[in-house]
C-alpha cells in the first residue's frame, strides 16, 4: 500500500500516534487510506450541501473496507465575482485547486482519492489533480441545482442576468426583477442549465472518471446521496484492481467526452478544460481536434441556455449515458475504454436506451448536424477561438459589422446598459485575457444584457475573455494570441470591418496586412492591471487559452 509510507514499521511509530491523536484505531490505520478531496463552503450554492456529499462518501469507503481521511480546498462561485474584479481570480482558482489536492497526496500518501466538487473550476482542478498524481481515484460532484418557477414558467440564474437587461430597456419593472430573483434559485447545486459547472460534470462522466448519472443526477435527489456511497465503494475497487485515473482518461475517452461535450450543448469553458486535463496526462487536445469532433457529432440536446430544457430533464432522459448510447450508434463512441465503474464503457452501456426523445433527440433528427461549439480561426484569431454555435441565432451564423471597443468588460457592460451599443455593432472586448485579465473574466453580464435588450441577434461580441456556459448568442471567446501578447485583437479600432462566418469557422479582421503592420509596429505592451500576489504571479506563468491556459512547463 502506498499509506504505509506514513504508517508502517518501526520508525513510523509517531507517524501511527499522531493518527490515534485524531481518534483512528490500529484497524483503520492498517486499512488502505483513501483521500477526500471536500470543496465545501458557504459561499457556492453548489457547495453548501457538500459536506453530506462526503459523509456519504466516507460510508462507502468504510464499508469496502478503507479508511476516508477527508481535506479541504478552496472554491470560487462564478456568479457572485461575475462583472467585478473577483472574477479575476476564478480560472486562475483551477490551478491553485490542482496544486493543493497534489500537495496533500504528496505530503499524505493516501492509497486512493475519491474527488467531491461541483462548480466551475473546482471540477477540472481536481480532475487535473486526479490525472496529476495518478492513483485510483473518483469523482462525485454534488448534483445540479433545480429550476426556480415565476407564473408556471421554469426559470434559472441566467433569466436574472438576462433581467438586468430588460429593466434597462424599460422592458420589465425592478419589482419584477425583484420576484425573478427570489424564485430563480431555490437551493443547492450547481446552476440549473448547461452551464459551465454542469458541462464538466457531465464531461467528467463521459471521460470516464465519475460514475453514470454524476452529471445529471439533481442536488436535492435521494439517489445524488447512494451514487456517493457507491462512489466511495467504487474507489475501493480501482484501488484493488490497480486502475489508476490515466487507464480511464485515455485519448479515447477524451475524444468520447468531446463527442458528448458537442451532442449536450456544453459551455464553451470546456475548450480550456479538456485540453488542461488531458495536458495533465501527457496528451495533447489540440483546438483543431475539437472542430474535427464536432464536424462528425450532432448536437442532439437543447438545454438552458440556449433551450428550453434543464438538467433534470436530461436526467430524466437517461442522461449523459443515453447520449452516449445514442452517439455510439455512429460509431463517434469508442466503447472499449475503462470507466470508473471498473468496467469498459460497453459495459455501462449495455442495455442503456434514451427515455425521452424531446430531451435527447435521436441521431437521425438532430437540432444541428454539428456539434454545439466550433472553433473559428483568422487574421483576427490565428491561434483560435471558440463560440458556442448551438446558442447563435441562425441570422447572425455569417455576420459582418463595426468594431466597437472597449478595454476591458466593467467598460462594455456600462456601455451596453447606456444603449451606446447598437444593431450592427461587433463589440470587442480585450485585455481580459489569460494574461491581461488576468483571469480570463467571463463576460456573463455584458452577453446576458445584449440578449435582455433584443440585441442577441444583431450584436456579436468577441474577446481574448471567456463566457460562462450561461452565454448565449454571437459570443466569441478565448481569441488568441491575446491583446497582452500583442495579438491582432489588440490592433482593433472603433468602426474596423469584421466579418464573422461560423459555417466556414472563420473570424476575419477586413484590414489590410500593410495596415495591420503599421498597427503592430506601433502597439506597445499595457501595464498589467494587478501587480502584486497570486494573480500577479498567475498573469507570468500562465499560457494562452489556447492551449487551455495551463501554466508553463519551464520557466
Amino acid at each position: 500500500m502506498r499509506s504505509d509510507l506514513m504508517k508502517t514499521g518501526l520508525e513510523r511509530a509517531p507517524h501511527r500516534s499522531l493518527f490515534k491523536a485524531m481518534g483512528l484505531t490500529d484497524e483503520e490505520i492498517r486499512r488502505p487510506m483513501v483521500g477526500i478531496a471536500n470543496s465545501a463552503n458557504e459561499l457556492i450554492p453548489g457547495h453548501i450541501h457538500l459536506d453530506r456529499i462526503v459523509e456519504a462518501v466516507k460510508a462507502g469507503v468504510r464499508l469496502a473496507g478503507g479508511t476516508p481521511l477527508e481535506f479541504c480546498t478552496i472554491g470560487v462561485c462564478d456568479g457572485i465575482a461575475m462583472n467585478h474584479e473577483g472574477m479575476k481570480y476564478s480560472l486562475s482558482s483551477r490551478e491553485l485547486i490542482a496544486d493543493s489536492v497534489e500537495i496533500m497526496a504528496m505530503a499524505h500518501p493516501f492509497d486512493a482519492m475519491v474527488m467531491v466538487p461541483n462548480c466551475d473550476k473546482i471540477v477540472p482542478g481536481m480532475l487535473m489533480a486526479a490525472l496529476r498524481v495518478n492513483i485510483p481515484s473518483i469523482v462525485i460532484s454534488g448534483g445540479p441545482m433545480m429550476t426556480g418557477k415565476v407564473a408556471d414558467k421554469e426559470v434559472d440564474l441566467i433569466n436574472v442576468f438576462e433581467g438586468v437587461g430588460r429593466v434597462a430597456r424599460g422592458e420589465w419593472t425592478n419589482a419584477q426583477l425583484d420576484e425573478l430573483e427570489d424564485c430563480a434559485c431555490p437551493g443547492c447545486g450547481s446552476c440549473a442549465g448547461m452551464f459551465t459547472a454542469n458541462s464538466m460534470n457531465c464531461m467528467s462522466e463521459a471521460v470516464g472518471l465519475a460514475l453514470p448519472g454524476n452529471g445529471t443526477i439533481p442536488a436535492v435527489n435521494a439517489a445524488r446521496i447512494r451514487l456517493a456511497k457507491i462512489a466511495g465503494m467504487k474507489v475501493m475497487e480501482l484501488w484493488k484492481k490497480n486502475i489508476k485515473p490515466r487507464d480511464i482518461a485515455t485519448p479515447a475517452a477524451f475524444k468520447n467526452a468531446m463527442a458528448a461535450d458537442m451532442a449536450l450543448g456544453c459551455s464553451t469553458n470546456t475548450v480550456l478544460h479538456l485540453p488542461a486535463i488531458a495536458h495533465e496526462a501527457k496528451i495533447n487536445l489540440n483546438l483543431d481536434l475539437f472542430n474535427q469532433v464536432s464536424d462528425r457529432t450532432p448536437h442532439l440536446c437543447f438545454l438552458s441556455p440556449a433551450g428550453p430544457h434543464h438538467l433534470h430533464d436530461l436526467d430524466a432522459a437517461g442522461g449523459v449515458q443515453a447520449v452516449l448510447a445514442e452517439l455510439a450508434q455512429l460509431g463517434v463512441i469508442d466503447k472499449k475504454v475503462m470507466t470508473a465503474t471498473g468496467k469498459t464503457l460497453a459495459v455501462n452501456l449495455k442495455g442503456v436506451k434514451v427515455k425521452d426523445y424531446n430531451v435527447i433527440r435521436p441521431i437521425s433528427d438532430p437540432y444541428h448536424k454539428e456539434g454545439g461549439l466550433a472553433i473559428l480561426r483568422g487574421n483576427l484569431a490565428p491561434g483560435g477561438a471558440v463560440v458556442k454555435q448551438s446558442a447563435v441565432a441562425p441570422e447572425m451564423m455569417v455576420n459582418e459589422g463595426n468594431a466597437i471597443v472597449f478595454e476591458s468588460e466593467p467598460d462594455a457592460m456600462t456601455a451596453i446598459l447606456r444603449g451606446k451599443v447598437k444593431p450592427g455593432h461587433i463589440v470587442i472586448v480585450r485585455y481580459e485575457g489569460p494574461k491581461g485579465g488576468p483571469g480570463m473574466q467571463e463576460m456573463l453580464s455584458p452577453t446576458s444584457a445584449i440578449a435582455g435588450m433584443g440585441l442577441d441577434k444583431d450584436v456579436a461580441l468577441i474577446t481574448d475573455g471567456r463566457f460562462s456556459g450561461g452565454s448565449r448568442g454571437a459570443a466569441i471567446g478565448h481569441v488568441s494570441p491575446e491583446a497582452a501578447e500583442g495579438g491582432p485583437i489588440a490592433l482593433v479600432r472603433n468602426g474596423d470591418r469584421i466579418r464573422i462566418d461560423i459555417p466556414r469557422k472563420k473570424l476575419t479582421l477586413l484590414v489590410s496586412e500593410e495596415e495591420l503592420r503599421r498597427r503592430k509596429k506601433a502597439w506597445k505592451p499595457r501595464r498589467p492591471k494587478i501587480t502584486s500576489g497570486y494573480a500577479a504571479r498567475y498573469a507570468q506563468m500562465v499560457t494562452s487559452a489556447g492551449t487551455g491556459a495551463v501554466f508553463k512547463d519551464r520557466f
